[in-house]
């Protein structure tokens, strides 16, 4: 199951990431004024017609974010199909905004799992009428360049996300991202009760027996994943075997993991960042907070993005619509009703969490994510129904 593209509406000894993960400059305060009067009328009051539960806090009370808003951009004209493994309810809004934005520009989105989509670029070829694919995480994006169906962007899209966050080759970009952290009752532990290195959590005794997971989710795989390249096979098993061993908790989805944290079934358990920001918006009060691993796979900082596919026929309207994803208005977007973490220099995460550059994440090939195969297959051998 893929964190976007679920039927359901709930809803990475590596050197040090932190050292290097210094933000390339944007265009500073430039369109801020502009800035302001989109943002009014695109977010409103925190997105009321968005599906309850899902969004973050409203505007109020946040500074109108740095970057460059779309005014400042090229303008769009023509006709653009979008293959997004993004799901609709998630990013709909945005696509529609941004098209509404031109007067003589369309948007064909195409909504589908990121597999799939992956899977009709590669096969279609040169006759692909795929622009701009569009998805949740960075594996995704590896394998559509990986087949040779990617087209590298322009400098001036790329420098406005850390190098971190986009390849040397610069066939696609980071957009937004979520971090893998631990939930936790804050009724039952606190922050100094949660391990630091993820791979103590089986020998924890507050938390045996006391924790949660969801296995058949597309980000745990992930974060398996990342753990198989870190630490090795062998020592994952190890785990996974210890983890079932002293009692854990399956659920369906991430979202599920953190409401159960915060209603008392379950202490702690694995989920991204957003899902215990999406349980505080509802209910300010909910006894759940958010606990970082270091420099692990419970601390993978993952990406979804954006790639302009070889085919298409306006690459520079290609290019520019993935511009427009690294606004100032797109990003403040992805902070107030997705939840996830900015990619660009001046728009803040919303909720009590660390900035991008505070989270001691590895240094780890995102793309290298999309390595499932063994993953799942691992996960079965020790008994995990995926």
């Amino acid at each position: 199951m893929t964190d976007d593209t679920s039927s359901g509406r709930r809803r990475d000894e590596p050197t040090r990431r932190t050292n290097r993960r210094h933000f390339l400059a944007a265009t500073g305060a430039a369109g801020l004024a502009s800035t302001a009067g989109c943002l009014s009328s695109f977010l409103g009051s925190g997105g009321n017609d968005v599906q309850p539960g899902l969004i973050g806090s409203s505007r109020q009370g946040r500074d109108e974010p740095g970057g460059t808003s779309m005014k400042e951009m090229p303008d769009l004209q023509g006709t653009l199909t979008l293959y997004s493994g993004r799901h609709e309810w998630l990013v709909g809004r945005l696509v529609e905004y941004i098209e509404g934005e031109y007067e003589d520009f369309t948007v064909q989105p195409r909504y589908n799992d990121s597999a799939t989509l992956v899977n009709e670029i590669v096969n279609a070829g040169d006759q692909s009428d795929a622009d701009v694919f569009y998805t949740v995480n960075a594996g995704s994006l590896g394998q559509l360049a990986d087949g040779g169906r990617t087209a590298a962007l322009p400098e001036e899209v790329l420098e406005k996300v850390d190098s971190a966050y986009r390849p040397d080759d610069g066939n696609w970009v980071g957009t937004s991202g979520r971090a893998r952290t631990v939930p936790y009752n804050t009724n039952a532990l606190s922050a100094s009760d949660v391990p630091s290195d993820v791979m103590s959590f089986p020998d924890t005794d507050a938390l045996a027996g006391e924790m949660g997971w969801a296995p058949g989710y597309g980000s745990f795989q992930a974060f398996v994943t990342a753990m198989r390249i870190l630490e090795g096979e062998d020592t994952t098993r190890e785990w996974l075997n210890s983890m079932l061993d002293a009692g854990v908790t399956r659920y369906a989805d991430e979202q599920r993991v953190a409401e159960a944290v915060a209603n008392g079934e379950i202490r702690a358990g694995f989920a991204n960042h957003y899902y215990i920001q999406r349980v505080k918006s509802s209910d300010e009060s909910a006894p759940i907070a958010t606990a970082f691993t270091e420099n692990d796979a419970g601390s993978i900082f993952n990406v979804a993005g954006a790639a302009v596919v070889d085919s298409t026929s306006d690459q520079d309207l290609a290019a520019n619509f993935v511009r427009h994803l690294l606004s100032a208005e797109a990003q403040e977007y992805f902070a107030i009703e997705t939840n996830e973490y900015p990619l660009i220099e001046g728009v803040e995460p919303v909720g009590d969490l660390p900035t991008i550059d505070e989270i001691d994440s590895p240094d780890i090939d995102l793309t290298q994510l999309s390595d499932l195969g063994p993953t799942i297959d691992l996960m079965r051998d020790v008994g995990i129904q995926v």
